[in-house]
């Protein structure tokens, strides 16, 4: 009986068909973890714009108040002294209100301009984990095919392309491109 000898070529194209599986399923994690991140940020920044809505109406509720008694402290008829000053108290309170609401929107709109940018540098890196994973999955079947059909140009073609995969999944890390 005679031993066949081991094809030493298809062991490399095994194996390396192996560690482009293994680089795909990494990819694949980083690219679950950026779309999820993009997705909650996504929801992070909406409530934030909501915050900011709410404090606005408050604001301009605040403001609307403001103006009427500002209106009626200009009206002709005499005013008692004391109504006079609770007209100037609830003017300054106003005022108050009016600052502290414009205050806390310029703080949700700097979160949530935060946020946004989070979004988009996740979308990005996620993005580009795809463009990765595509990369790898045409790898994997150029390997694939090449063992099946015995060419090796299409092995080489296949280790050619696993160059897509770094540039895209470096982009992703770095965002250099």
């Amino acid at each position: 009986m005679s031993e066949k000898k081991p094809d030493i070529w298809m062991s490399w194209v095994a194996l390396a068909t192996a560690i482009m599986a293994v680089l795909a399923a990494v990819t694949t994690l980083y690219l679950g973890k950026y779309s999820s991140r993009a997705i909650l940020n996504q929801g992070q920044e909406t409530s934030q714009w909501a915050y900011y809505q709410a404090k606005s109406i408050k604001s301009y509720i605040y403001e609307i108040q403001k103006q009427k008694l500002e209106l009626d402290t200009m009206a002709p008829a005499a005013k008692p002294k004391a109504v006079k000053d609770k007209y100037a108290q609830l003017i300054a309170n106003y005022d108050k209100q009016i600052t502290r609401y414009d205050k806390e929107k310029e703080e949700i709109k700097a979160t949530a301009d935060g946020l946004a940018k989070s979004k988009e540098e996740a979308q990005n890196r996620a993005g580009n984990f795809g463009y990765a994973l595509i990369f790898l999955q045409i790898a994997i079947m150029l390997s694939s095919v090449s063992a099946l059909t015995k060419k090796k140009p299409l092995f080489y073609v296949g280790l050619a392309t696993v160059s897509g995969w770094l540039f895209f999944f470096l982009d992703a890390i770095f965002l250099f491109h």
